[in-house]
């Protein structure tokens, strides 16, 4: 075995920034993904500013930047009544480099940092490279992969989990995936359709309320992202025809000619953590730790957090002889990250978007509208939504 070896289940963002991290620290590193290619997921495309932070440390923020829109502007619209609420990220300097939101897509920071990876000798990539299976005793773990059709076993000294939500990591080491399933699926359509020149004031960010048909609007470099719930009683392949895509889009803004719709996807959604994010000589990262609903951008933006926190820790495990039990303070630290933070904001988000009581509607308009009008009160709701609370939560924690 070669000395400091961590093995990395998952090349999306967060199993490729903890290689790349690593791979810095001088340490080997193997990454197993199981498709053939490193994928365009078209759905996470918000970068909260403390993720730009650390992102920085490899020189990657400003070339994501040079790819994406800043973001300075959040809102909080009506369908019926428009505008509610706008917060400016500005009111975040001080407190973070980036005061503002990255809309980038995900897939272009991967391609950044396979590039990066692509140049360290002591890192190896393999696509189409399918988990099967995880064992391990006191001094090392062994990876069961299967490759072209045949079992292979690679052992190191550690790994990570970053196999996504059904990750075969998780199933392997029997943990407990707690939490529930939305019963409705989400719909998300991409547009180029330039929205901006037919709503007043839209910013890139868009968090739109309604009681029965809510939707988060969002701007990419090329397209407009639109988010929708689905209704319990619609098929998939209901959802999915071009007749239902064109009548919500047209819902959502009427006009004479149809949509070009660029891309589609259907997908359940859930709110779930695991039982534990670290069993001996594996701790689990990102979606294969933690899931939940998009609304509010926190998903990828958690995983590549938790990349950051547990790759360090492992750091000073295998270059500087700390105790193996630091990875227990990562458990700590990013679980309560994910119940207290992740989940319950995105939770609230949701509910609070969706509500159809007509009172508490009104009431968390208004509070929303008197929180954008404090300074001081809008740079607390900031820290909130943009994550900066949630890091310094997780820092806090022994």
């Amino acid at each position: 075995m070669t000395p400091s070896h961590v093995l990395i289940a998952g090349a999306g963002p967060v199993g490729l920034v903890s290689a790349l991290n690593l791979a810095k620290a001088g340490i080997s590193v193997t990454v197993f993904e199981r498709h053939i290619a490193p994928q365009e997921d078209l759905r996470a495309s918000t970068f909260h500013p403390p993720t730009l932070d650390l992102l920085a440390r490899f020189g990657l923020t400003e070339e994501l930047v040079s790819q994406g829109l800043v973001a300075r502007y959040t809102q909080q619209r009506d369908r019926k009544e428009g505008l509610i609420a706008e917060f400016d990220m500005a009111l975040l300097k001080g407190e973070t480099q980036h005061p503002f939101r990255l809309q980038c897509e995900q897939w272009k920071l991967n391609t950044l940092l396979l590039d990066r990876l692509a140049l360290l000798p002591h890192v190896t990539i393999l696509m189409g490279a399918e988990l099967q299976s995880v064992d391990q005793d006191v001094d090392s773990v062994t990876a069961k992969v299967k490759i072209d059709g045949k079992i292979e076993n690679f052992t190191g000294n550690y790994l990570i989990g970053a196999d996504g939500a059904s990750s075969m990591v998780r199933q392997s080491l029997g943990i407990e995936f707690e939490g529930f399933t939305y019963p409705e699926r989400f719909l998300s359509v991409s547009t180029d359709f330039e929205y901006a020149d037919h709503l007043p004031k839209l910013s890139y960010v868009n968090y739109v309320s309604d009681p029965n048909e809510w939707c988060v609007l969002l701007k990419v470099p090329t397209l407009w992202r639109v988010l929708f719930p689905t209704r319990l009683e619609e098929t998939d392949e209901e959802v999915m025809t071009d007749e239902s895509i064109e009548a919500r889009m047209q819902n959502l803004l009427p006009k004479d000619t149809p949509y070009n719709t660029v891309h589609r996807t259907l997908y359940k959604v859930h709110q779930r953590v695991a039982k534990e994010f670290r069993r001996g000589r594996v701790a689990l990262a990102g979606d294969a730790a933690h899931i939940n609903n998009p609304i509010g951008g926190m998903g990828m933006n958690g995983g590549v957090q938790d990349a950051f926190n547990l790759s360090d820790k492992l750091i000073e495990i295998l270059t500087s002889g700390a105790s193996p039990d630091l990875l227990d303070r990562y458990e700590r630290q990013r679980r309560a990250v994910a119940i207290e933070y992740i989940n319950a904001n995105t939770a609230r988000n949701k509910k609070n978007i969706e509500e159809r009581d007509p009172q508490a509607r009104q009431k968390t308009q208004s509070e929303l509208r008197a929180i954008a009008a404090s300074p001081s009160a809008a740079k607390d709701y900031l820290r909130k939504t943009s994550m900066i609370d949630a890091l310094e939560r997780a820092e806090s924690i022994a």
